[in-house]
């Protein structure tokens, strides 16, 4: 048992050694929150990462993050994060299809006509689906 510990032990520090990553340094950092409950943060480390994010408690974010891939290429992701959903956009990420014409049109009937006995209908969500939808 004691060997296999031993083992283990030694495996895991040469492969910290052969990592730079393991060796990152935090360059900045700073994290503050305030009364009525805004907040920011943000951090750079040694080896490229770096993010920053400002909001309101659970309710809405804006931020964004970066690092260096493994293929060299330096990423960014700036995203908002609110009662729509987390929504990052960065230039090497997939972005949806538009939404068909129709789908659109057969939402905005919806709307014009909301539905009398679902209690649980919320124009306010439809509102915002259709907001969404014709972004894209």
């Amino acid at each position: 048992m004691f060997k296999l510990i031993l083992i283990s032990t030694l495996a895991a520090a040469v492969c910290a050694i052969g990592n730079p990553e393991s060796t990152a340094q935090i360059l900045s950092y700073s994290n503050v929150l305030q009364d009525d409950g805004h907040y920011n943060w943000a951090y750079e480390t040694s080896n490229g990462i770096a993010a920053h994010e400002e909001g309101l408690g659970a309710h809405q974010a804006n931020g964004a993050y970066s690092y260096t891939g493994p293929d060299g290429v330096r990423y960014q992701v700036v995203y908002v994060a609110d009662e729509n959903g987390f929504r990052p956009e960065g230039a090497h990420l997939p972005t949806p299809p538009p939404t068909p014409e129709h789908v659109i049109k057969s939402l905005e009937q919806i709307r014009a006509n909301p539905p009398k006995d679902q209690k649980d209908f919320s124009l306010e969500a439809l509102d915002a689906t259709l907001a969404r939808l014709r972004l894209h």
